[in-house]
């Protein structure tokens, strides 16, 4: 298993296999009507819910402009408390990071708490290649763990598995990575709840050594903050002795006032809850409560080369509340899988070509996984406009140009089988240039509109597989106006 699952087919060739598996579709179909209207149903409860969320998102851009800034305080505030930060460049270097931090504790077994940046740098593999046992203490990603699977959704990792099949997991699986499923387990989801509880309880009080991300990070206290419903996350964060935190540089923000918009607006966009059942905080240590030792370790790994992107860097606004991945129709259909990393949907469709570059196959097609409805943009707690980074990075992948990798200027060159499309922009390009010759295919077009054909032959057929060619009017739009006005601007 890998987080990041590089080497996988193209989007297109991924989500082929995806629609085809009616189990998969069915549970997913609905999962994620069930998360819409409950989510829905918790946002209409807010008056100021468009306020709320033009706040953060301004508060995001802030941070983002000066992030250099928030990042020395808060390194200053960790270590004033007690903690001590580490910068981490790339997946690589934050791996070497934690896998020593665990090894100088003399253990060899590490509980988790649910986060995306450990996964998007396949922190357990690297783990595991030091003889080191992460157990993932979230349900789902429990479940995800003992299938040997990859997560398919951001806030719930195993939502393409139905109780049935979690049920079978759990009693097949469960005795291989500590205590095993309750004889006679069914497919209710007490039992599974009490089974996973079990289970996971003596990893808590054996654990010496916790890891976890957080959701946010309080530059003015060098607090760090983690939301989460499950109560596995209070566990891992205050019964170990040592705590690594590994956190995206992005998720700093400047203060508990701004701290306070993001635990209204990502409760209600996740898990439609008007707040968390639990919310945990902590600032560095503290004599006789909670971990002895902790380590922030601040992961870049493409984010500062996304953030020279002045239309992508909207991107590191997310929250990872997943409310884009709930509305999508693509997601609906394909599943996570299909997106070939842990940042599925259209959140992973921006956010994976930018940290980790255009260069492979399946993240050249990342940003033609969508319809460009922009359902995520209306629902998107912090107002990124996915459908204008899908269509910036579509540019990107069919003309190359000037990006930053690696924090270097550097000159992409047009990605293999976006011809015909470079041709065809050409070719708009120059008729817009040339009104004449614009006005002139316009009245052929339309004088020969009864022979046009209602697909296209070629590279096109796909295309028009699934739609019908727009029909072209009796007469230009330039034409009729002289018809009709006379060519006279002013007229009514």
């Amino acid at each position: 298993m890998s987080g990041t699952f590089v080497g996988m087919p193209a989007f297109p060739e991924a989500a082929r296999d995806a629609v085809r598996d009616t189990t998969l579709r069915g549970n997913l179909r609905h999962a994620t009507h069930t998360i819409r209207a409950k989510r829905a149903k918790a946002v209409a409860e807010v008056s100021d819910w468009a306020a709320l969320r033009e706040a953060g998102r301004r508060i995001k851009d802030h941070t983002l402009l000066h992030l250099d800034r928030y990042l020395e305080q808060l390194e200053a505030a960790v270590t004033a408390a007690g903690g001590t930060v580490h910068w981490a460049a790339d997946a690589e270097e934050a791996n070497r990071i934690v896998a020593r931090l665990v090894r100088e504790t003399g253990e060899s077994e590490v509980v988790k708490v649910k986060s995306m940046a450990t996964q998007e740098i396949g922190l357990n593999e690297a783990l595991e290649a030091e003889g080191i046992r992460a157990f993932e203490t979230d349900l789902a990603e429990l479940i995800v763990q003992l299938c040997e699977d990859r997560p398919s959704h951001i806030l719930v990792p195993a939502i393409h598995r139905n109780r049935g099949e979690i049920r079978d997991v759990f009693r097949s699986r469960m005795g291989h990575w500590g205590r095993p499923a309750p004889d006679g387990l069914t497919d209710s989801p007490a039992e599974l709840a009490e089974a996973a509880r079990l289970h996971l309880r003596e990893k808590f009080l054996r654990a010496k050594v916790g890891i976890s991300g957080a959701n946010f990070m309080v530059a003015e206290t060098g607090t760090l903050v983690v939301v989460e419903s499950e109560g596995n996350g209070r566990m891992c964060l205050t019964l170990p002795e040592t705590l690594i935190s590994v956190v995206g540089i992005e998720k700093v923000v400047p203060s508990w006032r701004d701290l306070e918009v993001f635990l209204q607006t990502l409760p209600r966009s996740s898990t439609a809850e008007r707040m968390n059942p639990y919310t945990s905080t902590w600032t560095g240590t503290t004599d006789g409560d909670g971990p002895r030792v902790f380590h922030l370790v601040l992961l870049d790994n493409g984010r500062t080369d996304t953030l020279a992107d002045e239309v992508g860097r909207q991107a590191l606004r997310c929250i990872r509340c997943s409310a884009c991945l709930n509305v999508c129709p693509v997601y609906e259909r394909a599943g996570g899988h299909a997106y070939g990393s842990v940042y599925p949907g259209p959140i992973g469709a921006i956010l994976s070509p930018q940290l980790r570059g255009t260069g492979s196959a399946i993240d050249a097609s990342l940003p033609y996984a969508s319809s460009l409805c922009g359902a995520c943009y209306e629902v998107c707690p912090v107002a990124i406009d996915i459908p204008e980074v899908l269509v910036h990075l579509r540019e990107r992948v069919a003309q190359g140009g000037p990006v930053t990798r690696e924090g270097n200027k550097v000159v992409l060159k047009p990605a293999a089988g976006h011809g015909a499309e470079r041709a065809a922009m050409r070719a708009a390009r120059w008729a817009f240039r040339h009104p004449g010759a614009l006005r002139a295919g316009q009245r052929l077009a339309s004088r020969t509109r009864r022979l046009h054909p209602r697909t296209l032959p070629g590279p096109g057929r796909a295309w028009t597989g699934s739609r019908d060619l727009p029909a072209v009017p009796p007469e230009p739009f330039r034409d009729w106006w002289q018809r009709t006005h006379g060519g006279q601007d002013g007229a009514r």
